[in-house]
């Protein structure tokens, strides 16, 4: 297992395995999913909806290493800075720095 010294040093690694845009893409709907489902247990204070978030968060993500990156998930040895990475990616594909 690789060992990284910060997060900056990670976060080349995380996109090299993200290279595939349909794994990309899982990822970003999944980000989304968690998003409205926060909002939604914010908003009706019903816990089920967080209880649901990690369920489409790394379902989607997963699904996207499993089928279409062909390779095991960052999550496994590295879950702290790769959920970071999932929100930065999110992040520059919101702003339209990497591709969706």
């Amino acid at each position: 297992m690789t060992k990284f010294d910060s997060f900056n040093d990670f976060y080349p690694y995380y996109l090299q395995e993200h290279k595939n845009r349909t794994c990309r893409r899982l990822h970003f709907i999944g980000s989304v999913l968690v998003l409205l489902l926060l909002l939604s247990g914010i908003i009706t204070g019903n816990s089920s909806y967080f209880i649901m978030t990690p369920i489409a968060g790394y379902g989607f993500a997963w699904v996207g290493h499993f089928f279409f990156e062909n390779n095991r998930p960052a999550t496994f040895k590295h879950p702290l800075y790769s959920f970071m990475g999932d929100w930065k990616m999110f992040g520059q594909t919101l702003t339209g720095r990497l591709r969706f």
